[in-house]
């Protein structure tokens, strides 16, 4: 690890400070390559205008058609939107919960599973100890630098992880920079 971070001095990670943009870009890049999210995400800000809750449910579905974006993920985006709308998502709460709780209000809103919430709690609200179990990159990465590129149990990562509590958001960061020098920002 201090091999990575001296690597990647001077480099760190910084939030957006926009929890729809941020939750609303996770959701467009899901199981796509970042390129491809690239491209649909400026092709969605570039119909919306102001990438924004009111926004999204004005477009409502019919209008974002033709911006990229499977009919799954548009439904996902008008929902999120309008939790944002509604007020059942607040993100000025968000301080006072704990990782866990963020976690659930989150995963009530259809397309958002707990890795999404967890890529949330790291770019967005810079939460200092997340350790994201089901992120293929991370998994990648810690296979590599400690296990000679063998697969471990879920578990055994797990355990791994805690050598880095209480910063294994920041861990997570450096061992992706390990394999894609370029940030990836949500």
């Amino acid at each position: 690890m201090a091999q990575l971070v001296e690597r990647y001095a001077g480099v760190s990670l910084v939030s957006r400070g926009d929890a729809f943009g941020t939750l609303a870009r996770s959701i467009v890049g899901q199981q796509i390559s970042v390129k491809a999210a690239d491209a649909v995400w400026g092709r969605f800000a570039t119909r919306t205008g102001k990438v924004c809750p009111d926004r999204v449910l004005e477009l409502g579905e019919p209008g974002l058609v033709g911006c990229g974006l499977s009919r799954r993920k548009i439904e996902y985006l008008c929902d999120l939107a309008g939790h944002f709308a509604s007020g059942r998502l607040d993100p000025r709460l968000w301080k006072r919960l704990d990782d866990e709780a963020v976690i659930a209000e989150l995963t009530a809103v259809r397309g958002i599973g707990r890795w999404t919430a967890e890529m949330f709690l790291i770019f967005h609200q810079l939460r200092p100890d997340v350790f994201p179990l089901d992120d293929i990159g991370l998994q990648r990465a810690v296979f590599t630098h400690y296990f000679a590129g063998e697969k471990q149990p879920r578990r055994a990562l797990a355990e791994f992880g805690e050598r880095w509590r209480p910063w294994r958001s920041v861990a997570t960061w450096y061992l992706w920079r390990s394999l894609d020098p370029l940030p990836v920002e949500y």
